[in-house]
């Protein structure tokens, strides 16, 4: 199992070298979008609505709306710019009982592998954790964003479960809770009986996701009746198709504006450039509607 990340646990003057593994995983059946007529995979585009051009991931930022509707631009060198304090250490800020720590604010596990030169130390706070009965709060940043996390020993591993920050978890705020609802301490108790009569240890190993059984043997079935698809390869456009989708794309795009397109850039042609000879005007002032 690789790691996803490599770090140092900060336990007071001593420090843990670790590699970081997701400790879980989602088992769901995973599907591709297709036409249903003949299998072709149904892909999605990062087009711009103000020039209408599919824009390359290098070209993508990130934009934060503010009240007036006017966006803030933040580029990938912004985020580096802005301090983790965390980045690649998981400090441990306090030690506190496991019951204080309400399940809700858990988010994501990982296990916390040593590295070679930190089994000894790992091991350590490995022990003391378990024979203190006590988990260790610590800051973490991951995917340049810092979180809360719990250190917890499962199973002699050390598990770092990710939390929620207290303000990502939303208030229950029902109107049941204001009004008297009237139930008879005869109907508790008979409750609780119930309660107890089906107590028994927790096995998760005792329960299966059904759904996805099923969903398996639609698919099986579906392969034993030969009901498959073989996808034809995807039509692959030469310079004329694609000249021809450049010049019908300008003519739309001529008409909305009220325009036409031997009056704006020139369709189709690689460079970017007008009738004129001209360099292509800033992406963002090209195909934007009146107001």
């Amino acid at each position: 199992m690789r790691s996803i990340w490599r770090g140092a646990v900060s336990f007071g003057m001593v420090t843990i070298p670790v590699g970081l593994h997701p400790a879980t995983e989602q088992r769901n059946v995973t599907f591709h979008l297709v036409h249903r007529d003949d299998g072709g995979r149904v892909r999605f585009r990062r087009v711009c609505e103000v020039c209408e051009e599919v824009i390359p991931y290098s070209e993508v930022a990130k934009g934060y709306e503010l009240p007036s509707g006017d966006l803030v631009v933040l580029t990938a060198d912004d985020f580096d710019d802005l301090p983790l304090s965390t980045s690649r250490r998981i400090e441990v800020l306090q030690f506190s009982p496991a019951d204080q720590i309400d399940p809700i604010l858990f988010a994501k596990s990982y296990y916390l592998e040593p590295e070679e030169e930190g089994a000894k130390p790992y091991v350590l706070l490995r022990d003391a954790l378990e024979r203190s009965g006590r988990v260790a709060i610590v800051k973490v940043a991951l995917r340049q964003r810092e979180s809360l996390a719990a250190l917890r020993v499962r199973e002699g591993v050390l598990v770092l479960e990710t939390m929620l920050w207290p303000d990502e978890v939303r208030a229950a705020e029902f109107p049941f809770l204001y009004e008297a609802v009237d139930v008879r301490d005869q109907e508790t108790r008979m409750a609780v009986s119930l309660i107890e009569s089906m107590t028994a240890d927790f096995d998760p190993a005792r329960y299966e996701d059904s759904y996805r059984e099923a969903l398996h043997e639609v698919i099986e079935a579906k392969v034993a009746g030969r009901q498959t698809v073989h996808p034809q390869a995807p039509v692959e456009r030469g310079p004329e198709a694609d000249l021809m989708a450049a010049l019908r794309a300008s003519v739309e795009a001529a008409k909305r504006s009220g325009g036409s397109p031997a009056g704006g850039e020139a369709a189709g042609r690689p460079g970017g450039k007008d009738v004129r000879g001209g360099e292509k005007a800033p992406r963002g002032r090209r195909g934007r509607r009146s107001a």
